[in-house]
């Protein structure tokens, strides 16, 4: 299997099922429910993964015809991986999602998503069952809802094959809404086959390679990023709940360690939680020495966590060159670029050069702001793009990153106008299609550095700002604020102005809360230059998140200017306050 490119398969069915015949007894997927327990895991060989797969499918395909959407509604575990690979074997389209939980604003996602999508059908797993059901009964939704791992849902003896091609859909991937309404985006058995064989040649990876990790699995990091490519390879991947490393960081760790991970993918965010709570007597019982390949991807990495994690995990045999910092999105199935085996190249660039567009050596003296390079990027065309009229840009000017590939999903479902917005970009000297990002970034030395995204941008008196270098400092500088949420944006009042909010940690008296805000202000001034004429501290868990952990900075946005939301201590200049009183200041 090594040798042989995973692009040359006619189906990811096939793929499968080819892997069920020549290796049925190996090892597919093993979910860890208990890390303590001796039987706290359960594992389904390549054979009777087949056989789940087989028999969900065989119930889909009595009540589904080919192409019809089913929505998977399942926790954490392997009946999640069935009820996907189930959709898969049936020919219909997976529609993954989060379970709808006990907010209203999750609760509207997961029905926006349904409706958007226009499902058939829903699946979940037994414990969930009553739960899902209650939830479409509320929307006054119309679909069935059943149990994938009940026993007697399905026969597999009864399934029949779909013959999938290349361009048949296999799932819709809805984006995480970080930045606007979610949106499902088409992926073929192409693009999932291209796009893990791109992984595979970017990271050496092969049959030998293990997977696993804790990202959801309704989330293209954890699906196409983890699950998918080692199924695709034949090779094994452990998984353990999101939840449980939320709790206890260093049951990951000790996850990678106990089935010899050689690749496991998380957020930054991750790594720095990692650093902060794994304590030094669950390090002595560690052993990372055998984790080659630590991807990095799905926000912005910060070359500090990557220093501080070699560094705290050097004596459980972990070493710098396994950080692989990715880049990647759902546009483009996930993986656009990543480099493992040399330590990650940080790029010190002048920050006052960087609001300009430039990637310039910093002075002596002068703002610095550290890029982390993502490797280079060798199964895309990639333009770097002036994202106003187009021009293509040189190396070392940041614009938005373009792409096109074999990779580059269809486009969006039911949406062609933004499916042409997006995925039908054309240069100024007519290239294209290309799909934009929404990324800014640069190419510099063939490698790609990523700024941000453009959405995010802060224009403020002409400057460029990017509001996670202000929020990555604010945590770095006030311990009260490090691993929680904040955010930073804009409000017009009539000029462009910075309001900052973030969670705090503690309880504190009000002249502690009024001075660590006068110190996060003179934080904000002296590192960017420019005034905080709002800021508002919350509880944690109130900064609003997707599925995947991105802060939404648009809705965070206007709950403020709402006056939605529930502060601990907030300072707002007499400006800022009438806009969100509504009241003439």
């Amino acid at each position: 299997m090594t040798d042989r490119l995973l692009v040359d398969e006619p189906s990811a069915l096939h793929l499968l099922r080819r892997h069920a015949g020549e290796r049925p007894g190996r090892a597919a997927v093993t979910f860890v429910h208990d890390h303590d327990a001796p039987d706290g895991a359960r594992t389904l060989d390549y054979a009777a993964l087949d056989a789940e797969a087989r028999r969900v499918a065989s119930w889909l395909q009595e009540r589904c015809a080919p192409g019809d959407r089913v929505l998977l509604l399942h926790p954490p575990g392997l009946p999640f991986v069935t009820a996907f690979l189930g959709c898969l074997y049936a020919g219909t389209i997976a529609v993954p999602s989060p379970m709808p939980g006990q907010f209203q604003y999750q609760q509207r996602r997961v029905t926006g998503i349904a409706l958007d999508a226009g499902v058939s059908v829903a699946l979940t797993d037994t414990g969930q069952l009553d739960e899902a059901r209650r939830w479409i009964d509320a929307e006054g939704l119309d679909f069935t809802v059943a149990a994938s791992d009940a026993a007697d849902l399905g026969a597999a003896d009864r399934w029949r094959d779909p013959e999938a091609a290349a361009r048949d859909l296999v799932l819709l991937q809805y984006t995480s809404g970080s930045t606007g309404d979610p949106k499902g985006v088409m992926v073929d058995h192409g693009n999932l086959l291209h796009n893990a064989d791109s992984l595979r040649r970017a990271l050496g990876l092969s049959e030998d390679t293990d997977f696993g990790g804790w990202i959801p699995l309704y989330h293209d990091m954890g699906l196409m990023g983890q699950l998918l490519p080692s199924l695709f390879l034949g090779s094994s991947c452990a998984l353990m709940s999101p939840m449980a490393f939320l709790k206890r960081p260093h049951q990951w760790l000790g996850l990678i360690d106990r089935y010899d991970l050689g690749y496991s993918a998380a957020p930054n965010f991750a790594y720095e939680l990692c650093v902060r709570r794994v304590t030094d007597a669950q390090l002595e019982r560690l052993d990372l020495s055998r984790w080659r390949f630590a991807a990095n991807g799905s926000e912005p990495i910060q070359a500090s966590t990557l220093r501080d994690f070699a560094e705290r995990f050097a004596s459980a045999g972990f070493r710098a060159e396994a950080l692989a910092p990715c880049y990647g999105m759902a546009e483009a199935t996930v993986f656009v670029s990543g480099l493992a085996g040399r330590p990650p190249r940080v790029a010190p660039v002048d920050s006052d050069a960087l609001e300009k567009h430039l990637l310039q050596p910093p002075l002596p003296d002068g703002p610095v702001r550290e890029l982390v390079g993502c490797g280079d990027v060798p199964d895309f065309d990639v333009r770097i793009v002036d994202p106003h009229d187009g021009t293509v840009l040189p190396d070392g000017t940041t614009g938005e990153i373009w792409l096109r590939g074999p990779s580059v999903a269809p486009g969006y479902w039911g949406r062609p106008d933004a499916t042409e917005e997006t995925f039908g970009a054309r240069t100024a000297g007519g290239e294209g299609p290309f799909l934009r990002t929404g990324d800014l970034g640069a190419l510099q030395d063939g490698e790609i550095y990523v700024t941000g995204r453009s959405k995010d941008l802060l224009i403020v008196h002409g400057r460029n700002l990017y509001p996670q270098d202000i929020e990555h400092e604010l945590r770095l500088r006030h311990p009260a604020l490090a691993t929680l949420a904040g955010t930073a944006f804009t409000v017009s009042v009539p000029q462009e102005e910075v309001v900052v909010l973030h969670e705090v940690r503690g309880r504190f008296t009000e002249e502690q809360y009024q001075e660590l805000a006068r110190d996060m202000r003179t934080t904000v001034y002296q590192e960017f230059g420019v005034r905080t004429a709002g800021l508002v501290l919350l509880r944690p868990g109130s900064v609003r998140k997707t599925t995947s952990g991105k802060v939404q900075r648009g809705e965070m946005r206007r709950l403020f200017l709402d006056g939605a939301l529930t502060p601990v201590h907030a300072h707002l200049e007499p400006a800022v306050g009438a806009l969100v009183s509504g009241e003439p200041a």
